[in-house]
C-alpha cells in the first residue's frame, strides 16, 4: 500500500476564514511567494523520485501557468484546489459548481491534461453541503479528497469513513478521505498542515505505519508557504497564528524523512490501479447514495 503525497498550490495570503485575508481582488497586487517555493517542492520531491498530486488554485493556474506545465512535465498530477479558494459551506450549489468548473478549465488550459481530482479549501465539506459531491460529479471531476472525517475548525463531516469509497456501487466517483486515525479513541490527523509540523516525526512515522497495517493509503499534504518561514504573514489570532505558522521550519526535514521512508503515489495512479482491479470503469454520472450513520450502508469501499 503507498501513500499519497499531496500539495495544495497557494500563496501564503490564501489562508481561510481570518478578517486580514484579501480579497481576490487584491491578489495580483501583493508580492507572489509560490512560485519559489511550489519549485522548491518540486525540487525536494526530485530529490527521492516522488511524483505527487498537485491541488492547484484556478487563479495560480491562470497567474503562473507554467507552474501547472512544470509539475505535469516531472511526472506529477495536477489536480484542483477551487479557483477562488472560498469556504464550500459559504457558497450555494450553483455557486460552487460555476468555480469548480472554471478552476478545472483553467488548470486544463495551462497543462493540457484532463483534471480527475477535487479538494475544498479548509476540507470544507459539511452536513450543511449535501450537494457538494452532484455538484462535483456534474462539473466532470472523477475523484475527490476533500471530507476531514473528524471535527475541524471549518469543515469536518464526521461520517466514519476512513478508508476510499465509492459514492455507491454503480458509481465511478470515488472519495479519497483525509487520513485520519483514532489514538486513545479521538479520531486525530497527523499528516498535513499544522498537524505535521506540531507532532514529532517519530509520532508521525508511528501512526502512518498503523495506517498502511489497515490497507488504507496516508494522505499527506503541505503547502508551498509551509516551507518557507520567511514568507509573509497576516495578522490574525494568537490561536490561528499558532496553526498557521507554528514550527515551519519543520516542514521540509519532514518531508525528506517521509519520502525515504514511504513509498509514495498519486491519486491518478491510485485511480488506475483500481480501474485496472475492477475492469471497465461504470459510466461517468452515476446515481450517488448517501452515507447513513457514518457507516458502510450502501457505499462501497473501495481497497484502493
Amino acid at each position: 500500500m503507498n501513500c499519497v503525497f499531496t500539495i495544495d498550490v497557494e500563496d501564503w495570503f490564501h489562508i481561510l476564514d481570518v478578517p486580514s485575508t484579501p480579497d481576490i481582488s487584491q491578489w495580483d497586487a501583493l508580492p507572489s511567494h509560490v512560485e519559489k517555493n511550489f519549485l522548491r517542492l518540486l525540487d525536494i520531491l526530485s530529490e527521492s523520485n516522488v511524483r505527487a498530486t498537485c491541488f492547484f488554485l484556478g487563479w495560480v493556474a491562470n497567474r503562473f501557468p507554467r507552474l501547472v506545465r512544470e509539475a505535469v512535465a516531472r511526472g506529477h498530477e495536477a489536480a484542483s484546489h477551487s479557483y477562488e479558494h472560498r469556504l464550500v459551506f459559504q457558497m450555494t450549489p450553483e455557486e460552487f459548481q460555476r468555480d469548480a468548473m472554471r478552476a478545472k478549465k483553467a488548470i486544463e488550459d495551462a497543462c493540457g491534461e484532463e483534471v480527475l481530482g477535487y479538494r475544498a479549501p479548509g476540507f470544507s465539506v459539511t452536513e450543511k453541503t449535501p450537494w457538494f459531491f452532484d455538484a462535483l460529479i456534474a462539473a466532470g471531476y472523477r475523484y475527490d479528497s476533500s471530507v476531514f472525517p473528524a471535527p475541524r475548525s471549518h469543515g469536518g463531516l464526521e461520517n466514519g469513513q476512513y478508508a476510499p469509497y465509492r459514492l455507491g456501487p454503480a458509481s465511478n466517483f470515488i472519495e479519497f478521505p483525509v487520513s485520519i486515525e483514532p489514538l486513545l479513541g479521538k479520531p486525530l490527523c497527523f499528516f498535513g498542515g499544522g498537524y505535521l509540523r506540531i507532532f514529532p516525526y517519530p509520532v508521525i512515522r508511528k501512526m502512518t505505519r498503523r495506517v498502511l497495517r489497515q490497507e488504507r493509503p496516508v494522505i499527506f499534504y503541505v503547502h508551498p508557504r509551509e516551507i518557507d518561514p520567511r514568507h509573509p504573514r497576516l495578522e490574525m489570532s494568537a490561536r490561528r497564528r499558532f496553526q498557521s505558522y507554528v514550527n515551519l521550519a519543520s516542514t521540509e526535514p519532514k518531508i525528506r524523512k517521509l519520502t525515504a521512508d514511504f513509498p509514495m503515489s498519486t491519486f491518478r495512479e491510485l485511480l488506475r490501479s483500481e480501474g485496472e482491479r475492477r475492469g471497465a470503469m461504470p459510466a461517468r454520472g452515476a446515481a450517488m447514495q448517501p452515507v447513513h450513520g457514518g457507516k458502510t450502508t450502501d457505499l462501497e469501499q473501495a481497497k484502493i
